[in-house]
């Protein structure tokens, strides 16, 4: 079973930088929003997910289509601050040294894996910051070394930003290193879509 994050005892932090023309043409390729095709099989650690915690899996109810977030000082200030704090309290532990198991969503305590941080910053920018959970949306990429990894989309009037466990900074998913696969529905958080604009590999991870 393909591996959604693998991660050290080390924090591994992704710096992203312009290096060429070509990257630069593939971040204008990509555009400030993620482009979402047709649906694609949920993560296995997201369908065990929902069916310990259904309630957070059901279909969003609301009128009409959902609309991103528009972000203001105020709650630029309050996402950046529980991003810090989330990335900083839990330490980055693998499902199989926790749980003894190759994926297991859960929210951490005290240690978790990549999923782990996406949906604890899912709960606290919902229940602190009131962010809808259309916008919060979980989505698995592919690091440059190929491994499988899970952050937290942001979706904005401005345009789709990562929380990531690792990196403090918050992005635009375009200035990201990744090749973004999947996210969840904006209207069915049990739900997943490819992600059709998403392939491009931008700049290599740098350990530290």
């Amino acid at each position: 079973m393909e591996r959604i994050c693998a991660i050290g005892a080390t924090l591994v932090l992704c710096l992203t930088v312009i290096l060429s023309t070509g990257t630069a043409r593939a971040i204008e390729a990509r555009g400030p929003f993620m482009q979402i095709g047709v649906s694609a099989p949920r993560p296995i650690g997201h369908r065990d997910f929902c069916r310990r915690n259904p309630d957070e899996c059901r279909p969003i109810a609301r009128r009409g289509r959902p609309t991103p977030v528009k972000l203001d000082p105020a709650l630029v200030h309050a996402i950046a601050a529980i991003n810090l704090s989330v990335n900083s309290s839990v330490k980055a532990e693998s499902d199989e040294d926790l749980y003894g198991v190759e994926e297991y969503w859960t929210y951490p305590g005290k240690a978790g894996d990549c999923e782990d941080f996406a949906l604890e910053k899912r709960r606290l920018l919902h229940e602190k910051a009131k962010i809808d959970y259309a916008d919060l949306l979980l989505t698995v990429v592919r690091k440059t070394n190929g491994e499988g990894h899970a952050v937290l989309t942001l979706h904005t009037t401005d345009g789709d930003f990562i929380l990531d466990n690792l990196n403090w900074r918050i992005l635009p998913w375009h200035e990201t290193p990744y090749a973004f696969l999947k996210r969840q529905s904006t209207a069915d958080p049990g739900k997943w879509n490819r992600i059709t604009n998403g392939r491009d590999v931008l700049v290599g991870a740098v350990k530290r």
